[in-house]
């Protein structure tokens, strides 16, 4: 077999909500770009249909069936990953979820604690059980999804943008701790997406006249990279 080639040849990434959306665009376009891509996801069926779509292309994956608020097992998974691969490249954090639009005293308890569980807490749980990985790459990268509802304040939006905020600011806490490691850690703002939370928010919504997922996904390969040199920065697609 000939050596993969690219911009992410012979790196190892992580992707977490990698069965659709921008999470299956990002996996599809580093495997494009000589990674071995890890999939992250709840959705097994969408898993398998984005692997065999990889091994059509040439490209190499691994599946990982999870929910990402089933901590345990996200504890678990570096030791795993440590195992098999003995590093980790690049972490993708990307998987997310809208919950319910509501007046803030309105939120149930469920909705407020799945929205904050998984955009928040899984993605300190991440990097609880992975930052070890990431330092023993020699470029280790970590990308995390952030949206502009982080710092507007919509009215409505309470659960979603306090996720938002709160990853925003543990990211650039993140970023300085490990500033004089080889670690690099930024955000991507995707801006207005053709997503299946974008769907959520706005249902009347006109799609045809919104980006694709894989019009954004240039800012991801370009943070992935091993000459990337940005660090705690927020990156627009």
């Amino acid at each position: 077999m000939s050596e993969p080639s690219g911009r992410l040849a012979g790196r190892l990434a992580l992707v977490t909500g990698a069965s659709r959306g921008i999470g299956a665009a990002v996996a599809r376009r580093f495997a494009a770009e000589g990674a071995h891509v890890i999939l992250l996801a709840r959705t097994v069926g969408g898993l398998e249909e984005l692997d065999d779509e990889i091994r059509a292309g040439g490209g190499t994956a691994t599946l990982v069936p999870l929910d990402l608020r089933d901590f345990d097992k996200l504890d678990q998974m570096g030791a795993s990953l440590y195992q098999r691969f003995g590093r980790l490249d690049v972490l993708v954090a990307n998987a997310g979820v809208l919950g319910t639009l509501s007046p803030m005293g309105h939120f149930t308890p469920k909705i407020w604690a799945e929205v904050i569980d998984t955009n928040l807490t899984a993605n300190w749980r991440l990097i609880r059980s992975l930052d070890p990985l990431l330092r023993l790459s020699e470029s280790g990268r970590a990308i995390f999804t952030t949206c502009a509802a982080a710092r507007d304040a919509t009215p409505y939006w309470g659960a979603y943008a306090a996720s938002k905020a709160a990853l925003e600011t543990m990211v650039r806490i993140y970023a300085g701790e490990v500033a004089k490691t080889k670690l690099r850690v930024n955000l991507v703002d995707p801006g207005v997406v053709a997503t299946r939370l974008r769907l959520q928010g706005f249902p009347g919504e006109d799609r045809s006249q919104l980006r694709t997922p894989e019009d954004v996904v240039e800012p991801f390969v370009a943070l992935a990279s091993a000459e990337c040199a940005l660090h705690g920065e927020i990156v627009h697609a």
